[in-house]
């Protein structure tokens, strides 16, 4: 099975960046011919207002992000781990931020909401208040690629083991982390958190990203980029250059299996309380 990771350079523009996406994920179909492609984090619709954030969001299964995606997915035989986009939820004012994933056939498989919203300051000095426009969700998700069980994770899950542990625990082989990291945590916290979620739940660990600058308001923030996949030694085996692009890899279930032998974490696993 091989697995490859979209990294954008997203903006207010939602057309633009709908665009952005086909195009790299039809580069990705013919130059990588993956079984599974994974976009990042708000690949749809970054920065703006609250205002603009409501306009862009998607009540699902309409909008065109969603269909986007579906039909790219039916079309080129791929499954799409739709990264995340802007969900309009029934009798909510806030959004999700949710990840979409759709089988070789354009049939959704599966449905995450980011469980751990982003309000912290980082050391640039600039806030982050997600909780204050999204609504986090609830439920831990997996679903099944052809016999390869994929856990669902969203940018600041990274820094909570438990949310892996508990995918871990649902039979989870490969993880996916779509993100948009800021270039001030990334750039110290980034490889260090990825590999080390690969080593701990034992598995292969795919986080597209968002890279280059964007617009919040009057502000111009970074994301980080540096797309990888780490395999379960947490060895990276794949990594995006910087800029907009496509980056891929193999799975090796027998390495995978081999790992999980050697160090058996899973069945030294004890309740601490």
């Amino acid at each position: 099975m091989k697995l490859a990771l979209i990294q954008m350079n997203t903006s207010d523009d939602k057309a633009a960046n709908l665009a952005q996406a086909e195009a790299l994920i039809l580069r990705a179909v013919r130059d990588e011919r993956p079984d599974w492609i994974s976009l990042p984090e708000v690949f749809s619709f970054m920065g703006g207002a609250r205002a603009d954030k409501v306009a862009a969001a998607e009540a699902f299964p309409d909008g065109a992000a969603y269909q986007l995606m579906r039909d790219l997915a039916r079309r080129h035989g791929v499954f799409i781990h739709a990264g995340s986009m802007l969900e309009r939820i029934p009798g909510e004012d806030r959004l999700g931020n949710t990840t979409i994933a759709f089988n070789r056939a354009g049939e959704e498989v599966a449905r995450y909401r980011k469980i751990h919203m982003f309000d912290v300051t980082t050391p640039d000095g600039q806030e982050y208040r997600e909780s204050a426009t999204m609504k986090p969700g609830e439920d831990v998700v997996t679903y099944d690629c052809e016999g390869v069980t994929i856990g669902c994770a969203i940018c600041y899950d990274l820094r909570f083991p438990a949310l892996f542990a508990a995918l871990a625990a649902r039979g989870a082989q490969v993880i996916a982390l779509p993100s948009a990291f800021t270039l001030a945590t990334g750039k110290d916290h980034w490889d260090v958190l990825c590999r080390a979620r690969a080593i701990e739940t034992q598995v292969y660990f795919a986080a597209a990203a968002q890279t280059g600058q964007f617009r919040q308001g009057k502000e111009l923030r970074a994301t980080y980029g540096h797309s990888l996949i780490a395999d379960p030694w947490g060895l990276v085996v794949a990594r995006a250059s910087d800029g907009p692009g496509v980056t891929s890899a193999r799975i090796d279930l027998d390495l995978l299996n081999r790992v999980r032998q050697q160090i058996p974490v899973a069945r030294h696993k004890v309740a601490i309380t």
